[in-house]
């Protein structure tokens, strides 16, 4: 039986998370030549590539990119045996970002596998909408944030995939000889950009009935039977209805939603959290456009 060696399986992870083996180099106080070393040992030890060669640039192959789903794994197991045993606990506080409408839902969720995992740190929680919090995960005002805008400059997992409907009040009547009357949030919203896309492709009328400029005016605009919206059936209650193609509506695209971090400069306890939940959540997609 091969016996994985942790140094080789923490550099692994490291070229995958910076990019390249120059970058990786940086994160483990390593040489690039010793980092070309280590991958090449772990490849001969399994007898298999690794990587191989996309123009300039070495890319993982898909068993080096399954290897890395198990090295991130092997490294949390590992370090938290260490620090039990050593008594060296994680402290400190963790901002995490999360979209209003996925409060009430993902949410919970994060901070409870969080809280059960390392209770001796702070979290620090910010509920915004999702540009915005791209925003302050870029200038480092956050360290994690969910949202549903894609950023390959960024590192992430997709989360969650939630079907989009539109929704009405419960006593809401809809007359589909007329121009569908939204309900919509005010820019930058993609939801409000789904919406109109979808009507504007299926050759839809429609007019801007109510512009609110939050989840909170949304949902006034709705239970005041002022129209109709585009959003996640997370958002759906008692109080709403769905309508849909034999209301004259088009069918909506499902919502991505992701775990986003900084990549390549990360803090351990953020790396720490964002590890434990990728593998606490079951998340093993990379964070691509699917």
């Amino acid at each position: 039986m091969i016996n994985l060696d942790i140094d080789l399986l923490r550099t692994l992870v490291a070229v995958d998370r910076r990019g390249t083996f120059a970058a990786a180099a940086e994160t483990v106080l390593r040489t690039q030549s010793a980092v070309t070393q280590q991958m090449q040992r772990l490849e001969q030890m399994l007898g298999m590539p690794l990587f191989e060669q996309r123009g300039r640039s070495k890319v993982l192959t898909p068993q080096g990119e399954m290897l890395v789903r198990y090295a991130r794994q092997i490294l949390i197991i590992n370090d938290e045996a260490v620090r039990t045993m050593t008594g060296k606990q994680f402290e400190g506080t963790v901002r995490i970002g999360s979209p209003l409408d996925v409060a009430d839902s993902l949410l919970p969720t994060i901070l409870t596998h969080v809280a059960r995992s390392l209770p001796s740190i702070k979290m620090e929680i910010r509920v915004d909408r999702s540009p915005f919090l791209m925003e302050a995960l870029h200038a480092g005002d956050i360290d994690l944030t969910v949202s549903t805008r894609f950023d390959q400059t960024l590192e992430g997992m997709v989360i969650r995939r939630t079907p989009t409907v539109w929704l009405c009040s419960a006593d809401y009547v809809h007359d589909p000889a007329q121009p569908v009357p939204l309900v919509l949030a005010d820019e930058p919203s993609i939801f409000r950009r789904v919406a109109l896309n979808a009507l504007e492709q299926s050759r839809v009328a429609w007019r801007a009935n109510y512009v609110a400029p939050n989840l909170v005016g949304i949902k006034a605009g709705l239970r005041a039977g002022l129209g109709v919206t585009a959003r996640g059936v997370d958002f759906l209650n008692p109080e709403f209805r769905v309508l849909g193609e034999a209301d004259g509506l088009p069918k909506l695209p499902d919502m991505t939603y992701f775990l986003w971090t900084r990549r390549g400069a990360l803090v351990p306890l953020t790396r720490h959290v964002y590890d434990l939940l990728t593998r606490s959540m079951g998340l093993t997609e990379p964070g691509r456009r699917p």
